[in-house]
């Protein structure tokens, strides 16, 4: 029966997190285009404006996936079919208020914000993007459902039809206002109107997929989401159960809903921080003209950046209610396995981006971001690349944490992480002005809360991992796939004509070489090394298929 549930657990975090992947692939593709059409600088604008929608999405809906989710399946696990309707009506309430409050906060008060972020043309971004923070209020409540059902897959597919209609929108959102912001430029206007107005474009794909999303999720949930909490199970024994009150539907809903707020906030907040410290640090020390530009720069790392962290995300969303429903039971056994399945998996996946994205780099700004500001861009992503694993540990260690019941350690641990993150940006600024520093303190953020997570963990579960097989090996495996990789790339230049490698195209055609083939050599130098047990791998997304592979190099029996 164990074995079932952590399958179940597994896959369902698979379909996730395959979701999660192609919908970072088709975010990273789309964005493609979309700097070309607005370039670096209005990148800058965009990245700025998604900072705070964040911080505003947070308050109204990030946390409703994780909140309904521990929610509703805390109530099927007891059958109180009741208490979910009634937790699906209080928290549609909370998202009609609290969408409205801050969609008003971002539209009315978008002048007010944007001066406050040193970036006075950014209010136009900020404009076209709030209606999509009520929207995804909505959506947040019904993916936190299904969820909480174990039932991953409208989720996933949701995300998918989101991006796909994002993508598009977006791109022919942004050519229609960049041109019209050309208008206003060559009318006298300023040059900034243009880059504004071709971000604003780019925003309102992302409420267009919000908007599609959500009527997939209405469609599904009337044709037989209804279905699971329809009706009572018959109960000819004991008398009727008498459900809870609205009251009590009210404060469970807070109490679990606010913790993951704060700690979702913490968390997150420190992307706007950084903004609004490096602008007023960087314009003090005479560099103000620079700063839309530079973080237009750090916007196209971040890009990368996310592609690895949808793994943990997705890893984070499926774990919680199974994790929740064994802490409810008491079973301590399975509370270890999960925590060691989840935390091994996406260290798995994440120590070989980070060593790809640091050997790779030059070729992936030169296929993704061709520009004169490429120099920059190859260092801040080979500086930022380990952030990659200590913010994706990170992610799925807050999960853990909240699915054990330990709901306000990573309010704690992110509130110390980002007051420490804070300190040591503002050093940093002044000793080393530029964007490096924000990727330094970014690093340090995510390292910190790892640290104090990982703490935490062992001390109310147990060592949930073991350093040398689930750190160690595959970081060595990772390096030697690095390697190899980065020499396959050189000799390829070297052996391929001057103007194939010279190009977007061919450039794109080494890199699917390099990558294919530095993935066979990870996975190869990996089961070498035997970081995982046979029944530890099979457990894993797509394991049994890794495991049917290393049977047939001999590398397991």
């Amino acid at each position: 029966m164990k074995n079932r549930k952590i399958h179940n657990f597994i896959v369902q975090g698979s379909l996730l997190a395959a979701a999660g992947i192609v919908c970072r692939l088709i975010g990273m593709l789309y964005r493609l285009p979309l700097i070309d059409i607005i370039g670096t600088k209005g990148n800058g604008y965009y990245t700025s404006a998604y900072s705070i929608y964040n911080i505003l999405l947070i308050i109204s809906s990030y946390s409703l996936p994780t909140a309904m989710s521990r929610i509703v399946s805390e109530r099927l696990a007891g059958e109180r079919y009741e208490d979910v309707r009634r937790s699906l009506r209080v928290a549609f309430l909370y998202s009609t208020v609290i969408g409205a409050l801050m969609f008003a906060v971002m539209f009315f008060g978008a002048q007010r914000i944007a001066d406050f972020m040193n970036k006075p043309f950014l209010s136009y971004v900020l404009v076209t993007l709030a209606p999509t923070v009520w929207i995804m209020a909505y959506l947040g409540i019904l993916r936190g459902y299904f969820q909480g059902t174990g039932n991953m897959m409208p989720t996933g597919v949701s995300q998918i039809l989101e991006q796909v209609v994002n993508a598009i929108v977006s791109i022919v959102m942004a050519k229609l206002l960049f041109s019209y912001g050309e208008t206003l430029v060559q009318a006298g206007g300023s040059e900034e109107l243009k880059y504004a107005y071709g971000a604003a474009g780019g925003t309102i794909g992302t409420g267009a997929g919000a908007l599609i999303a959500l009527l997939f999720f209405l469609l599904i949930y009337f044709l037989y989401g209804r279905e699971i909490i329809s009706e009572e199970p018959e109960d000819t024994v004991t008398a009727p159960r008498v459900p809870e009150s609205y009251k009590s539907v009210t404060k469970a809903l807070l109490l679990t809903l606010l913790p993951i707020l704060f700690s979702s906030f913490v968390y997150n907040a420190n992307t706007v921080i950084d903004d609004f410290i490096f602008s007023r640090i960087m314009t003090y020390l005479g560099y103000g003209t620079s700063i839309v530009l530079l973080w237009g720069i750090f916007g196209e790392y971040r890009i990368l950046f996310n592609i690895p962290m949808a793994i943990a995300n997705s890893m984070s969303s499926s774990v919680l209610p199974s994790l929740t429903a064994a802490a409810a039971r008491n079973d301590r056994e399975l509370v270890m396995k999960k925590t060691r399945l989840g935390i091994s998996f996406t260290i798995m996946i994440a120590v070989p981006a980070c060593v790809g994205m640091i050997f790779l780099a030059e070729p992936i700004c030169a296929f993704l971001f061709p520009s004169e500001q490429s120099g920059i861009l190859i260092n801040v992503i080979r500086l930022g690349a380990p952030a990659v694993v200590v913010c994706s540990v990170s992610t799925i260690t807050n999960a853990i944490l909240q699915g054990i019941g330990q709901l306000n350690k990573p309010l704690v641990h992110s509130a110390i992480g980002l007051l420490l993150h804070i300190l040591l940006l503002i050093v940093l600024l002044f000793i080393w002005p530029g964007i490096y520093s924000v990727v330094i303190a970014h690093f340090a953020f995510g390292l910190f809360v790892c640290i104090l997570n990982h703490s935490a963990i062992n001390k109310y579960v147990g060592k949930g991992t073991e350093e040398i097989r689930s750190y160690i090996k595959p970081l060595a495996a990772s390096l030697i796939m690095g390697a190899a990789a980065y020499g396959i790339y050189r000799l390829l230049v070297r052996i391929l004509p001057a103007g194939l490698t010279a190009n977007r195209f061919g450039v794109g055609l080494m890199l699917v070489v390099c990558i294919g083939a530095g993935l066979f050599i990870y996975l190869f130098a990996l089961f070498l090394m035997k970081p995982y047990t046979k029944e530890e791998l099979r457990e894993m997304p797509m394991g049994r298929r890794l495991y049917r592979l290393a049977r047939k190099m001999g590398l397991m029996s």
